[in-house]
């Protein structure tokens, strides 16, 4: 059964203020609406003011625009930002994307089932998209979050952020989560067999965070390098 989800949020697309609820990411609810034709992301645990609002998804069509611009139209999905205000009154910032029907996240993707062009191709997306995020890392000093996490609820996603999970989440980060099985990408159906960014947010921490993060990133880079050429050989990935 689909989980539905009330709330005046969605009054700019759904006259009846439900949307259903699709996904879940690290900070966002992603839910869709009645017609599968837009994509709604919500950061459930921010509020503010409608200027403090404002700020932050200037912030983000900026960090989206970056990103686009970085990966370009073949590996991109449009990005549009709206205010609203949700149940409680507060104004909170909210994303809006076509919704991809005939995409599926690479973490589920069953790579064996796929013929060895089709996982030749799925390589050589990731290597320009690889290659593309190195590149910006190597002149700028940041990329976009191509790997993401999920969540099956905001209390799942709240007690994963506790103190004493760090162990739990660094294992995830540096051994469990590779490029293939990315959340944050997705693969669209045969015969176009495309991959797209569908996550466009900053990292939103200090700089000394994200100089760690991308260094990081950089080297796991690697590793996921050589998944690819066991995925093409053999089409064998490892789940998380």
């Amino acid at each position: 059964m689909p989980t539905l989800v009330r709330d005046q949020l969605f009054a700019p697309l759904d006259a009846d203020l439900h949307l259903e609820r699709i996904a879940g990411g690290n900070e966002t609810e992603v839910y869709c609406s009645d017609d599968r034709r837009f994509v709604v992301k919500v950061k459930c645990e921010e509020h503010g003011t409608a200027a403090e609002s404002l700020l932050r998804a200037t912030s983000r069509r900026q960090a989206a625009h970056r990103f686009t611009a970085v990966l370009g139209a073949t590996y991109s999905i449009p990005n549009y930002f709206i205010l609203a205000s949700d149940n409680t009154g507060q104004v909170q910032s909210i994303a809006i994307q076509p919704y991809i029907g005939d995409a599926v996240a690479l973490f589920a993707v069953e790579y064996a089932n796929l013929t060895f062009y089709e996982r030749q191709r799925i390589a050589r997306h990731l290597l320009q998209i690889i290659g593309r995020s190195v590149r910006t890392f190597l002149l700028h000093g940041w990329m976009p979050d191509l790997y993401g996490r999920s969540s099956v609820n905001r209390a799942a996603r709240k007690s994963a952020k506790a103190w004493w999970r760090l162990p739990e989440r660094l294992w995830s980060f540096l051994v469990k989560r590779n490029l293939l099985r990315a959340h944050n990408l997705l693969l669209t159906a045969a015969p176009e067999r495309r991959i797209l960014l569908v996550d466009y947010d900053a990292v939103p921490h200090g700089p000394l965070y994200q100089f760690i993060y991308y260094n990081v990133r950089l080297w796991l880079f690697l590793r996921d390098l050589l998944l690819i050429a066991i995925m093409v050989l053999w089409g064998y990935v490892p789940r998380a």
